[in-house]
């Protein structure tokens, strides 16, 4: 989980504040009494409907539940929004930039005050436990608060320059781009949707919001807390529906300023080409693509908190974050004693519906991940070993969503496809080393970059592990996630390699420089 220098939101400090759990279930009980309701997409501040029909999003509980209808959005309705976003975009980048970060720090105050609500979403939507999504909720927050910092401490990115000159009066002014459509993924659908929308917004920057389908409710919210706090008609737009419904316009408008993507390689890399090809010039793109993120473990580390940081990262929202840890490396001397404490520890994490207090893990998102989960499985006993789990869960009320065991995988050969595919299942490959040598070179063998961490006390093995590791977000014997729980202000989380498209890291000084390009201004005199 992740720890926040100001609100300090961890598993420890949530369950320690008994006041979230009845203001939490009161919130889930509201919502459960609203499930089903018709919505429409928001374009230029109007309700949107389409001839298509709708498309029910059900909950990975029970996909019995409804959480929703929604319109099914096309080719037409993203070509509204785009020429919606590109005639407010004049107003909005004029808009003096304290008043545009102190409508984001209103979003924030909302988001606030509807935590509960938000994170009631989530859970509804994603299967995501109470914890998580409440710190989903929070994370959100401190994102906009750090923007907003950012904007403040650089003065909205107006520098004045040396004289170049008699009478030169210089100026660098950094300046927004236009509009920005931002597709967001499942599984943090309120946070890395904000993250993207917020960073565009408070530079000037208009915004077409399009969530993913397993996710439009949570949209929705974040889109009604834009516009509560006076972001203006226009400047942010909803829209909903197949991704494949709106690519063809968002990557060849040529009124697109920039790209704000979220979501597999495979996707993104796609989005990307399309794009850069399509446009009459380079435009900017700002993508996180996923990771195949390791773990190593030293015979030097606190074994206990190994495993501890281990379980949390890779089967906390179970493995479906793209910091989830999903490789293990640990030395051969001290491999046995590691799993040990690692089954003993598995045998106590709790997967039930998402809804309850004693949730760790919930359900899988979709049908087809719970494939992918099968087929891995089936994949590592061909040559491999199932050293922990690997069952999907049917009976009772687990047989109305999607449920799996955590699962723990070793004796698989070194280049085996389980250790290079990005699964977003709650599954696990453990590998051994010799030397810290062997496990770098193990750990760098990938084309991702997200997120690694190591665990040892030998203060010259940690400061070697963060000298030559290839991943843009790394950790030392982090007991609370071993590759996860980056949080806006004390960690950027950035990518490298095919990971991301930037270098710059949301939660960090440098991400809002993405959605801005720069204009040197003279005046002689």
């Amino acid at each position: 989980m992740s720890v926040t220098q100001g609100t300090k939101i961890t598993y420890v400090t949530l369950f320690a504040d008994e006041s979230i759990h009845p203001k939490y279930e009161a919130a889930i009980k509201k919502l459960s009494k609203n499930l089903g309701k018709h919505y429409e997409m928001q374009i230029d501040g109007k309700n949107v409907s389409s001839k298509d029909g709708e498309f029910a999003v059900r909950s990975p509980i029970d996909t019995s539940l409804v959480v929703g209808y929604f319109p099914v959005g096309t080719k037409k309705h993203a070509r509204a929004a785009i020429n919606a976003a590109s005639r407010a975009f004049p107003a909005w980048s004029r808009t003096p930039w304290k008043e545009r970060v102190r409508i984001l720090r209103r979003t924030a105050q909302l988001m606030d005050e509807r935590k509960f609500d938000i994170a009631a979403a989530i859970t509804y939507e994603v299967g995501k436990n109470r914890t998580e999504a409440l710190a989903e909720a929070w994370e959100s927050m401190d994102a906009i608060k750090v923007f907003a910092k950012s904007m403040d401490d650089n003065h909205g990115y107006i520098k004045e320059m040396e004289e170049g000159g008699p009478g030169e009066h210089g100026t660098m002014v950094m300046k927004p781009y236009g509009v920005w459509p931002v597709i967001s993924p499942f599984n943090f659908p309120f946070m890395l949707a904000n993250g993207m929308s917020s960073g565009a917004l408070i530079t000037g920057n208009t915004v077409i919001l399009k969530p993913t389908s397993a996710a439009a409710l949570t949209g929705f919210m974040l889109y009604s807390v834009y516009r509560d706090a006076g972001v203006p008609a226009g400047a942010v737009n909803y829209v909903t529906g197949p991704g494949a419904n709106y690519e063809k316009e968002f990557t060849k408008n040529p009124r697109v300023g920039g790209l704000a993507f979220t979501g597999s390689m495979d996707v993104g890399m796609r989005l990307y080409h399309e794009f850069q090809h399509s446009q009459p010039f380079i435009k900017p793109v700002v993508m996180e693509l996923g990771s195949k993120n390791p773990a190593i473990i030293t015979e030097k580390a606190d074994m206990k908190k190994a495993v501890e940081g281990v379980v949390r990262a890779a089967y906390g929202y179970c493995g479906q974050k793209c910091s989830a840890a999903s490789r293990v490396y640990v030395q051969r001397s001290v491999k046995k004693e590691f799993l040990a404490l690692l089954k003993d520890r598995l045998k106590e994490v709790t997967v039930t519906d998402p809804r309850t207090k004693e949730a760790f893990m919930g359900p899988l998102i979709n049908e087809s991940a719970v494939r992918t989960f099968e087929d891995a499985v089936v994949s590592a006993k061909k040559k491999g070993r199932i050293f922990f789990g690997g069952k999907v869960l049917k009976k009772g009320t687990y047989g109305r969503g999607y449920y799996v065991e955590p699962t723990v995988v070793t004796d698989l050969p070194r280049g085996h496809k389980l250790f290079k595919q990005e699964l977003f299942v709650p599954f696990l490959v453990v590998d051994e080393f010799k030397t810290l040598d062997e496990a770098l070179d193990k750990a760098n063998d990938t084309e991702y970059g997200l997120t690694a961490g190591i665990f040892s006390e030998d203060k010259a093995e940690v400061r070697r592990f963060l000298d030559e590791i290839q991943f843009g977000v790394v950790y030392a014997n982090r007991k609370g996630g071993a590759t996860t729980g980056a949080w806006p202000g004390a960690q950027t989380f950035v990518g490298w390699k095919a990971s991301g498209a930037t270098g710059k890291g949301v939660g960090g000084p440098n991400y809002l420089l993405t959605f801005l390009r720069e204009q040197s201004q003279t005046i002689v005199s």
